[in-house]
């Protein structure tokens, strides 16, 4: 039987972040390029005590919510799914991120994938929502090819890291979607 902590897809495996994951962590998080368009709580530069702080994090979840794309054996990124408590139980951020060397292959959105079919079929979620910078065309459409909908234009939403007041897209995908 396998671990449903672990899941496998091709060429890659999503499996809980590891107390040995410091280096490798922090080897591909910090890349400007990969910060670009992610939340200030993913900070940058990327420090190893950033990377320590995520690790005890993620590794003190139970069960797993982030999940550490791996690569041929290192750390290429993740991809994560964040449940809502309270009158939102059911329903959970959804998010990811991989370093530029695996850009345009198809990897992240099969990774995408992969969490989203666990996050309905195994723990239950009703809904998924992603919010996307709306300059980021590359992540709104792996939400796409995954399924979600672009249900929201939310207008001067954040303050990006160069300081310009950009708009977010709200996307969604529930259990229900085809």
């Amino acid at each position: 039987m396998s671990d449903p902590e672990i899941l496998r897809g091709e060429g890659f495996t999503l499996r809980p972040f590891r107390s040995d994951d410091v280096d490798g962590l922090l080897a591909v998080a910090d890349d400007a390029r990969v910060t670009r368009w992610m939340s200030s709580r993913f900070p940058h530069p990327y420090t190893r005590a950033d990377a320590e702080f995520w690790i005890a994090k993620t590794t003190s979840e139970s069960p797993t919510e982030t999940f550490a794309l791996e690569i041929d054996g290192r750390i290429a990124g993740a991809v994560a799914f964040e449940e809502y408590d309270g009158e939102r139980t059911g329903v959970a951020e959804f998010g990811y991120w991989i370093t530029p060397a695996y850009w345009g292959r198809g990897i992240i959105t099969a990774a995408s994938r992969l969490l989203v079919r666990h996050a309905f079929e195994v723990r239950g979620l009703r809904r998924l929502e992603a919010h996307v910078f709306a300059p980021n065309i590359a992540s709104a459409r792996v939400l796409e090819k995954c399924g979600f909908v672009k249900e929201a234009t939310m207008r001067q939403r954040v303050t990006d890291r160069a300081g310009d007041v950009l708009d977010t897209y709200l996307y969604a995908k529930l259990a229900t979607d085809s």
